[in-house]
């Protein structure tokens, strides 16, 4: 029989071991190549240094070179979720060691920024760590209990204590002082690897909305899927149920991407004409590129970003234009509209105080980000900030105050309108025809001088192209 052609590499959350996986393996056998990993500090692997997020890839990277596979995927759980991403950062940075890497598995994980533990849950599992051995047993049985949305199964669970009791508890505590709080948001940015991230219904601190809010926004090609009933733990509570995700995964074709906005043919060969000088050709073929799908944000972050996009897909959704993205490279270039309001910051610092108030606010009134809410919750939460009624107190994690943020949401929907209406596909369901106006030569055209010669009422130029007739609004859009 041939060794699959698939490898997975499986990393484990905080307390658990390569047996974390071991269920999930006999699932796979004969599917995929299986290479569980105990990280430094858990497993077999106890003494082992090096607890830093960056060490623990260290450790992972050496396994897949001894691994020495083809193409290869890395299942991160939790805490392993952290490390994957790290590893997937150097992968598409061009690591030798780990070419091949075809495709990510995030199951309950630790995102890129410092992990939303609360700190008096961190205080307290720091806090028996060291404790007597009767003390150490309870409370790592409690741990487990507490991670699982129903009860394991005898084995399982039994398994799951000895791993955390054998973890070596320097490991244990450097990753709730540290390692879960090292913020690689920067340096992870967004990855074009496609990737699979499951979350447990019940999982309190890592379920479906932190990782939408959290992980999502630095994966480019990503699903996420919500597994019901289950909690942290899911390779130990529904091993078959994962092992089936990670098949469809690693065999899943290709996304293809949403096409950008058209621009008609008549409307390019305008476009293409002697009446259009270069520099302003080059400026509209430049604009009507599609938009990077993984486009790594300069001026706001990752998770700002994907706040910004959930905003203009309820105040301008453009079908495959994505405005946040454009107003993003707008902000980290510097260039503007040469002006802003006196009570806002510079523009990019506004931004990101902005659309940190507004999933501030979300959080407050829903309990949710902003990313996360249903339509009508989000607009009714731009609808305050547009009427400056967007109150959220600093210790809530609000950084403008009501009537900045009416400021700032004018900006905004002022700089999406900008740019939309900068796209030729925008020109030419206006029927604006004024870029046709001069050429690049001072020589007279056939037609006469570049410009317009008709000036009365419905009586275009021989050379203008019809407007485009307006499109049917989508129910989304006529419910609004």
């Amino acid at each position: 029989m041939s060794e699959p052609a698939t490898t997975l590499f499986c990393l484990h959350f905080l307390g658990g071991s390569a047996r974390t996986w071991a269920r999930v393996e006999r699932e796979l056998a004969g599917a995929l190549r299986v290479v569980p990993v105990d990280l430094p500090g858990f497993g077999d692997a106890a003494d082992r240094p090096g607890y830093a997020v960056d060490a623990m890839a260290d450790h992972v990277a050496e396994r897949i070179r001894a691994a020495a596979p083809g193409a290869y995927h890395v299942a991160g759980h939790s805490m392993g979720a952290k490390v994957a991403l790290a590893l997937a950062r150097r992968a598409e940075d061009g690591a030798a060691d780990l070419a091949g890497l075809a495709g990510l598995i995030l199951v309950s994980g630790s995102p890129p920024s410092p992990e939303p533990i609360p700190d008096d849950r961190r205080a307290t599992m720091r806090a028996w760590i060291d404790a007597d051995p009767e003390t150490r047993a309870r409370e790592a049985r409690a741990f487990v209990r507490q991670n699982v949305g129903a009860s394991l199964d005898p084995e399982a669970e039994e398994q799951a204590v000895a791993d955390v009791l054998r973890a070596a508890p320097a490991a244990w505590r450097a990753w709730l002082d540290s390692g879960s709080c090292e913020d690689h948001c920067a340096r992870v940015g967004v990855l074009r690897t496609p990737a699979l991230i499951l979350a447990g219904s019940k999982d309190a601190d890592l379920g479906p909305d932190a990782q939408a809010a959290l992980t999502a926004p630095h994966l480019a090609h990503h699903r996420l899927v919500t597994v019901a009933g289950v909690g942290h733990l899911l390779p130990l509570e529904r091993p078959e149920a994962l092992a089936e995700r990670v098949l469809e995964h690693v065999r899943r074709p290709p996304g293809s991407a949403v096409a950008p906005p058209a621009v008609p043919p008549a409307y390019s060969a305008l476009i293409d004409s002697d009446r259009v000088n270069s520099r302003l050709r080059g400026a509209l073929r430049a604009r009507a590129e599609p938009d990077d799908p993984a486009y790594d944000p300069k001026g706001i972050d990752p998770v700002e970003l994907a706040i910004l996009r959930a905003v203009f897909a309820r105040v301008l959704p453009v079908p495959g234009l994505d405005l946040a993205a454009r107003l993003d490279a707008r902000l980290a270039s510097g260039a503007g509209d040469g002006w802003r309001f006196v009570a806002l910051p510079p523009d990019a610092q506004a931004y990101r105080a902005a659309l940190r108030t507004l999933d501030a606010a979300s959080r407050a009134a829903h309990g949710r980000p902003f990313v996360v809410l249903g339509g009508p919750e989000q607009d009714a939460l731009l609808t305050l900030a547009q009427r400056g009624e967007l109150a959220v107190p600093k210790t809530l994690g609000g950084r403008l105050d009501a009537d900045r943020m009416r400021f700032w949401f004018e900006d905004a929907r002022a700089d999406g309108a900008r740019l939309w209406l900068a796209h030729p596909a925008a020109l030419a369901r206006l029927g604006f025809s004024g870029i046709g106006a001069g050429g690049d030569s001072p020589e007279p055209i056939a037609a006469g001088l570049p410009g317009f010669v008709e000036v009365g009422l419905d009586a275009p130029e021989s050379w203008e192209p019809a407007p485009e007739p307006t499109p049917e609004p989508t129910p989304a859009e006529a419910a609004r």
